[in-house]
């Protein structure tokens, strides 16, 4: 990995051109020469992912009982999503449509085959280098809209499907006709790139709207909620799905930021790929009926925030954190390599803030006993009989006004530093402003007992005096 004049550079498996798949290990490594001894991962998500991979059972969990907290899903529509029931489509019946899926899938099940098989690694590979080109084309008039050239997408096509080598910058090819063999692809795909088990999901979330200050419902749309649970709903994605939905919104949001030349804006995009990405396979415009307008509008949406849909919400984060480093017992050697340096030096502020944890518990409790010794005292000097003795000890409680009175509170504000003092009322001046944050243990203990030492010779000493007083 070169390194550059900048701070950061891109670590694990993104391209250089920043649009790498859904990789698990997409973080940013920091190189900046002061702090070169301790790499530091900056990729949020990173427990996230491994969570997904590692768990994926305890990770849909997670996940779906968030969705729901988002969106209202019935019995049926919540099975579905979980994969536990065969979708439920409009215009299709489930059974008949599942048998007829798999009959396709089988009969176009043939090595190297990318069009019209599931999903792969390796179809994404193929078809990513139509994107990468679409990339460097995108100010093309009528990109995706205006057909191309049938026998050049054959071509095209054929040499896909056989993993032959394609230079797309030869000039063979026209944008168009990259264009609409990337369509062609998804359109092709056994189901759509959402799936057919999120259908009902994508419906609710294209409902989710603000409520006015009644609590009555409106009809604009709650873009935060819409992104949350979309962020939710694109991480229970299967991974090939996901990775590829990645690189083609990113396509479609460039290609509509440059919609003054292309004249493409994000809703003429949607209306290009909402029947290939959502709408449920053999089903027709009828069938969808109402629903149309909400999946072309949902689409449109994806587009427009395509570059927060794909970071998991920070409580999912934390949840994922927490199940790795909650306890030490499920800490790995792994996790403790990838969040430390590569020795034990990185682990020496965590053993210094326990032990300065279990110090201030210890100051604590030395402070308390003090304070109650203190308040017994006055205590003892309030009930002595009236005299000029008494008087006078209060006077000498009164001039320093650390001095603890029955029932009062602890002082929590420290005082302005005076010249440190071994008498009585230096200690009780020491008490409130608290030990200084350099003294070493044993020098507190030695200042603590001090204290007690002289309150309880002055405990004594007015013992002593009061009966002889009587």
């Amino acid at each position: 990995m070169g390194r550059r004049s900048g701070r950061y550079e891109m670590a694990a498996g993104a391209p250089a051109s920043g649009r790498g798949s859904d990789a698990i290990c997409n973080f940013v490594i920091c190189n900046d020469s002061s702090l070169r001894s301790q790499p530091i991962i900056f990729n949020p998500d990173f427990f996230v992912e491994k969570l997904r991979h590692e768990k994926p059972e305890v990770f849909t969990e997670l996940v779906v009982s968030n969705i729901t907290r988002l969106i209202d899903l019935p019995g049926a529509e919540l099975a579905q999503l979980m994969g536990e029931e065969d979708p439920k489509l409009p215009g299709t019946n489930s059974t008949a449509a599942g048998f007829f899926r798999s009959l396709m899938s089988l009969k176009r099940k043939e090595k190297g085959v990318v069009f019209g098989s599931p999903l792969t690694e390796e179809g994404i590979a193929q078809v990513s280098q139509l994107i990468e080109y679409l990339h460097k084309n995108l100010r093309a008039e009528g990109l995706f809209r205006v057909p191309g050239n049938s026998i050049r997408q054959q071509i095209l096509k054929d040499a896909l499907n056989s993993g032959t080598d394609i230079d797309l910058d030869s000039g063979e090819f026209h944008s168009n006709d990259v264009a609409t063999l990337l369509k062609m692809f998804l359109g092709e795909l056994p189901e759509p790139l959402l799936t057919h088990k999120h259908f009902h999901a994508h419906l609710k979330i294209a409902d989710l709207t603000l409520f006015d200050e009644k609590g009555n419902k409106t009809s604009t749309p709650d873009k935060e909620r819409q992104i949350e649970a979309l962020q939710l709903l694109f991480l229970i994605l299967p991974a090939p799905n996901r990775s590829l939905l990645k690189l083609l919104l990113d396509l479609l949001y460039q290609t509509a930021k440059k919609q003054d030349k292309n004249k493409m804006s994000a809703h003429n995009l949607a209306l290009m790929f909402a029947p290939h990405i959502l709408w449920p396979r053999n089903v027709t415009a009828n069938d969808l009926q109402e629903n149309i307008t909400k999946l072309n509008n949902g689409v449109t949406f994806m587009i427009k925030h395509s570059q927060k849909l794909f970071k998991a919400p920070v409580y999912i984060r934390e949840c994922a954190r927490l199940h790795y480093l909650g306890s030490r017992a499920h800490t790995s050697k792994d996790d403790l390599d990838l969040l430390t340096s590569s020795g034990s030096k990185e682990l020496q502020p965590l053993k210094s803030q326990k032990r300065s944890r279990l110090d201030s518990c210890h100051q604590e409790e030395t402070q308390q006993r003090t304070e109650e010794a203190l308040k017994e005292l006055f205590r003892h000097v309030h009930n002595m009989p009236d005299s000029a003795k008494k008087k006078k000890l209060i006077r000498q409680f009164n001039k320093h006004p650390t001095a603890l009175t029955p029932g009062s509170d602890v002082p929590t504000s420290p005082a302005p530093r005076r010249t440190r003092s071994r008498s009585f009322s230096g200690l009780i001046k020491l008490q409130k402003c608290g030990s200084p944050a350099h003294m070493s243990q044993a020098k507190l203990k030695s200042l603590e007992g001090q204290k007690e030492e002289s309150c309880r010779r002055m405990r004594a000493r007015l013992l002593s005096k009061d009966s002889s007083s009587l």
